[in-house]
């Protein structure tokens, strides 16, 4: 088995101190430029690799970030992961994604797993609810910083970065009703997120506000799947009165309500009208392209990235707290535009 190269291999090689080579691979200020660039293009030549564990255990700092994510497979999570690699690796970083796929006992583990590895800090988009909190908050509440992305609990002293989901389910509403819709339902995914709430208080609130009355027969709660929201298509036509649009707070859901619209000859937007959420990449490539919320992920990551930064460059010994919400987008296309 061939012998790992040591700095005294590269010091010997280059006759000086092993000290000297230290410095100059850890960008010391003290090591000129010239003795640097030597140092490291002999470490290359002699494929030398730093001990990262024990540089963590000399400087006491790992240099590793926790993201932890429900699915690494969705276009919103992917595309938030980004932006965080873009903000941290350039600062040294090293990102540790896990996916939970929604078990909040998984969770847990993964979060202790993650804090025994003696991360520097965990960006999450959790599967509990606020009112579930209690079971994750020792975790929380330790001294390594939690940033929440997306999907947030309220802690105090905990920073997080979200959506205006009111917002955007309040415009995406509005645009339908601007468009001549006056019986707009709404399919909202139930599962206790804040988010989710959100963007249903939005819709009702835009409603109200534009005399049109909030029918609770309108509201399908569905999974973020198309197989769901085809069912609940087919749920709400066969209604007395069916409506004449949907906001849908997944573009999953949407999907599968299209196809069954589409298939009983409802021609959209002339007959129908449809807003989703999410702005997925396959919204803009369908016949009609949809309408649909933006997110702003790779913002949305960056911006949790540079939260995390923040808190650990600070020199204050007190935890800073900064709940930042991104606007909600509107984009829209043909399935919702009938000028």
């Amino acid at each position: 088995m061939k012998k790992k190269t040591t700095i005294y291999d590269i010091a010997k090689s280059l006759d000086i101190t092993a000290a000297t080579v230290s410095r100059a691979l850890n960008d010391n200020p003290r090591i000129s430029k010239t003795t640097r660039e030597l140092v490291l293009a002999t470490a290359t030549k002699m494929n030398y690799k730093q001990n990262r564990l024990a540089l963590a255990l000399k400087s006491g700092r790992s240099k590793n970030i926790g993201v932890v994510v429900p699915y690494i497979n969705r276009n919103f999570f992917s595309s938030v992961i980004r932006g965080i690699e873009d903000e941290l690796y350039p600062k040294g970083y090293h990102v540790i994604i896990s996916q939970t796929h929604e078990d909040k006992d998984r969770e847990l583990k993964i979060l202790q797993n993650l804090l025994n590895e003696q991360v520097e800090g965990i960006l999450i988009s959790t599967s509990f609810t606020n009112e579930e909190k209690q079971k994750i908050e020792s975790l929380v509440k330790k001294t390594t910083p939690f940033i929440f992305f997306d999907r947030k609990l309220n802690f105090p002293d905990i920073s997080s970065v979200s959506l205006d989901d009111y917002q955007g389910g309040y415009d995406a509403t509005k645009h339908l009703i601007d468009q001549g819709c006056k019986k707009i339902a709404h399919f909202h995914v139930d599962n206790g997120l804040e988010l989710y709430k959100n963007r249903l208080n939005g819709y009702k609130d835009a409603l109200i506000a534009n005399g049109l009355e909030f029918l609770p027969e309108y509201v399908i709660s569905l999974k973020n799947d198309m197989e769901a929201g085809k069912e609940a298509a087919e749920k709400l036509m066969k209604l007395p009165v069916p409506p004449d649009a949907i906001f849908s707070s997944t573009d999953n859901g949407l999907l599968g309500a299209i196809k069954y619209l589409q298939s009983l000859s409802i021609k959209i937007p002339e007959d129908f009208c449809v807003v989703g959420f999410s702005n997925e990449p396959f919204t803009q490539f369908l016949e009609p392209s949809i309408s649909s919320v933006d997110q702003s992920p790779v913002e949305m990551g960056r911006m949790a990235a540079q939260v995390f930064l923040e808190q650990v460059e600070s020199e204050q010994s007190v935890k800073i707290q900064k709940n930042v919400i991104l606007p909600a987008k509107l984009i829209v296309r043909k399935s919702s535009s009938k000028q």
